[in-house]
């Protein structure tokens, strides 16, 4: 979890604030993106305490700048920079951290990747769809005949969450239990994150290291064709994984492998219904499918907030940085940047100028974009053409998690 030192000095023109637990900010956070866009894209974010990047170019382009990085500890110590030392009460947290591809560089990120990344590749995410379009019926099914139902819990959560945990190799019966170990350990990267939060985010992080540890242990013994049995036998000249870095790539890929595809179907789900637009125009052909879920990862992301460390003494758009400062990676203010997208406020499945980076780019490009892309292009089409008049009935209330970016709940009628 990437750490703040404090930084002063900052002229006040380029200074803004927004609270990110005030609910008039993440309800909805884009008249302050709209605002800085228009004024410094770059700029001094009071609250967090260090620069942040907000249109599309800068943010892009620093997603590969490698003057940056995710981790500063194998460039320098802790008292070089003056980074405060790890909290002996999130130890296991940081144990699931210590070997994320999230926070490793080169070339320590690239080995971990090299060796887990063919099981992520499109033509083998491909072979999913059938088994995702599955799903989305005998949820459907399930719920069909209610009047109404929340959304993000009957139908946007259980999808990525069933499919991972199959794809890693566990049960699927065990996907809620995942969503709740998951769930409690992201409120980890919440601005001002309490005491009593630390506490039960690292015992969820102690729960699921330790059921892990069994089945691995399992795995061992008896390899099966799913992708634990993959990374525990997955051998480069020689080169293999520790069951640690196993520990934390499983955990990595059960939190990630579901947290953006839960938030961007309720979120793109919100966004067709308010936009007026004819769902059935919207996924008439797989290539106006994959348009729609771009547009909806554009307009409304997952994940609005990525930090990087400046891993040098260096200068970006005017701001001077020092080595081990943080910088911020705005992707839903970069998402709708004026600059970049044409009436960039409104919600167009038919854009001619879509582009996105809410998955990153650069080495940490999102190694499960191929498989959360084909879950959400198959999920929805199901949904709207078993539920044509799906229509909201609740006004939808997004999450107290900024940076994430997601829906408490989505309640909908189709009758």
């Amino acid at each position: 979890m990437i750490q703040v030192k404090p930084i002063t000095g900052i002229p006040e023109p380029l200074r803004a604030s927004a609270q990110p637990q005030d609910p008039a900010f993440f309800q909805n956070p884009y008249p302050f993106y709209s605002d800085i866009n228009r004024s410094n894209p770059a700029f001094f974010w009071e609250e967090y305490g260090h620069w942040c990047f907000a249109d599309f170019k800068s943010v892009s382009a620093l997603l590969r700048d490698k003057r940056f990085g995710r981790d500063i500890l194998h460039v320098a110590s802790r008292a070089e920079i003056g980074l405060p030392e790890p909290k002996p009460h999130v130890a296991d947290f940081d144990l699931t951290e210590r070997h994320s591809l999230l926070n490793l560089e080169a070339p320590a990120h690239t080995r971990l990747r090299t060796l887990v990344n063919r099981a992520f590749v499109s033509r083998q995410v491909e072979q999913l769809r059938p088994r995702i379009r599955q799903l989305a019926h005998e949820l459907i099914d399930g719920f069909e005949e209610n009047e109404s139902v929340d959304l993000i819990k009957a139908f946007a959560a259980p999808i990525p969450a069933i499919v991972i945990a199959e794809m890693i190799g566990l049960p699927a019966e065990m996907a809620p239990q995942l969503l709740n170990w998951s769930n409690r350990m992201v409120t980890m990267y919440m601005y001002n994150v309490t005491h009593e939060t630390e506490l039960d985010a690292n015992q969820a992080a102690a729960d699921f290291t330790a059921y892990l540890r069994t089945v691995i242990a399992e795995r061992r013994q008896a390899p099966r064709e799913d992708l634990l049995s993959h990374m525990l036998t997955a051998d480069r000249d020689g080169d293999v994984l520790s069951d640690e870095e196993v520990l934390s790539t499983a955990i990595l890929l059960l939190n990630a492998g579901h947290e953006a595809t839960v938030h961007t179907t309720g979120n793109g789900v919100k966004s067709i219904l308010e936009s007026g637009l004819d769902p059935k125009t919207l996924f008439a052909s797989p290539e106006q499918a994959e348009a729609t879920v771009e547009e909806c990862l554009r307009f409304d992301a997952p994940l609005h907030l990525f930090t990087r460390y400046a891993l040098m003494d260096t200068e970006v758009d005017g701001v001077s940085l020092r080595k081990g400062d943080v910088i911020g990676l705005m992707l839903g203010a970069a998402n709708r940047d004026p600059n970049r997208f044409a009436d960039a406020e409104r919600f167009d499945p038919f854009r001619k100028d879509g582009a996105n980076v809410s998955f990153g780019a650069g080495i940490h490009f999102c190694i499960g974009a191929p498989l959360a892309r084909i879950e959400l292009q198959e999920a929805m089409s199901v949904l709207f053409d078993r539920l044509p008049t799906l229509r909201i009935v609740e006004p939808p209330r997004y999450g107290n998690v900024y940076h994430f970016h997601g829906l408490e709940k989505l309640m909908v009628a189709w009758r």
